[in-house]
Order: C-alpha cells, then structure tokens, then sequence
C-alpha cells in the first residue's frame, strides 16, 4: 500500500508543470509553442531568460527532493524512496497536468539526488559528484544534453561503487535510461554534428 501511495504521490507532484506556469503566468508565454517546445528548465531559459530558467530548474528540483522527503519521513523505506522518485521523474516527462508532454528528467534525477543528500543520508557526493561531471562536459564540449547523460550515467557510477541499496542503484539506473530516451533526438543530432552548442559558458 505504501508503494502505491508514494508512486501516485510522486507522479501527482512530478506532473506539476513549473515551466508552464511560470511561462504563462509570468511571461504570458506557453513555451510548448517555442524553442525545443519541452517543458524544462533549459527550454524556459531559453525563451524567457536566465532567471525563468533557474526557477524552473529549481522548482523541479525540489518538487522531487519533497517526494524524498515524505517518503523518508512515513515510511522509512529507500524501496519507497525509489518508486517515488521514479513516479516523479515519469509524472515530470509525461504530466498529467499539461497533456503528458514534459520535460527529459534531468532536473528530477537532481532533485531525487538532492533528497538522497539531504534526507536519506548518502553524503554531498552523491549530489555534488554528478553536477561537477554535468558542469566539466558542458565546459567541454558546450553540449547540455551530452552533459545531461554523462553526469546522469556518472551519478549510477558512483551509487554502485558508493554501496547504494538496491531499490536506489535500480532507480539511478532507470533514471539513466530514462535520460537516454528523452534525449535520442539530442542523440541524433549530435551524431550528425547539429545539435546546438552553448555560448555562456
């Protein structure tokens, strides 16, 4: 019962479209009709700007982290801990609440890391090891989306070797290959050298 709950729980929260609301209530934009059209953070800095693109980032994040929370503090389960944060990520690319067209699960793989950290007492690197990857790739090779798998590949690395539960290392890896899917249309362009670069950095 508790699985069940804290899945609808982590889809229900996870569907929450951050971007669409601060494009629309803000900006009086629907970023789903520009850029990449995807309901991220890296969409909305894009079309709205740097600022819209950090909120939404960060709501997403911490939209995730509280699904970590709650079912840290009820249920004392890391299994509980996995499914809701999985249900989030999905809830996060296929939203109930905006057409189940979303976002690719980078920031919710964050935020999911961000709750281990901070509730589930696996230590700052499980958070700060893959975003010093995300950040040395992006620097790189000026790609977010190569940035966004390796460090997401990276973070399943560490848990592995770090003696993560099962439930967690089986969540981290379907994070990764959930990451991998919403980026293969990234994939194919970088394949062909036309996917676009970064100039901020």
């Amino acid at each position: 019962m508790e699985l069940i709950l804290m899945i609808l729980i982590g889809y229900l929260l996870g569907s929450v479209p951050f971007a669409l609301v601060i494009g629309k209530v803000f900006y009086h934009t629907d970023i789903r009709q520009y850029g990449s059209k995807n309901l991220g953070g890296g969409n909305a800095g894009r079309v709205l700007g740097k600022k819209a693109g950090v909120a939404v980032m960060t709501l997403d994040i911490l939209k995730v982290a509280l699904v970590v929370f709650l079912a840290q503090s009820f249920f004392h389960s890391e299994l509980a801990i996995a499914c809701g944060g999985l249900a989030a990520a999905i809830g996060h690319c296929y939203p109930l609440f905006a057409n189940f067209k979303g976002g690719k699960a980078v920031a919710t793989m964050y935020g999911f890391l961000f709750g281990l950290f901070v509730f589930a007492s696996y230590g700052p690197l499980i958070f700060f090891l893959p975003l010093i990857v995300f950040l040395i790739v992006l620097y790189l090779g000026k790609i977010i989306a190569l940035a966004s798998i390796v460090s997401a590949v990276a973070a399943t690395i560490y848990a592995a070797f770090c003696g993560a539960s099962l439930p967690i290392l089986t969540a981290l890896i379907l994070f990764s290959l959930l990451i991998l899917v919403r980026h293969r249309k990234n994939l194919e362009r970088i394949a062909k050298h036309e996917e676009n670069k970064i100039s901020w950095m």
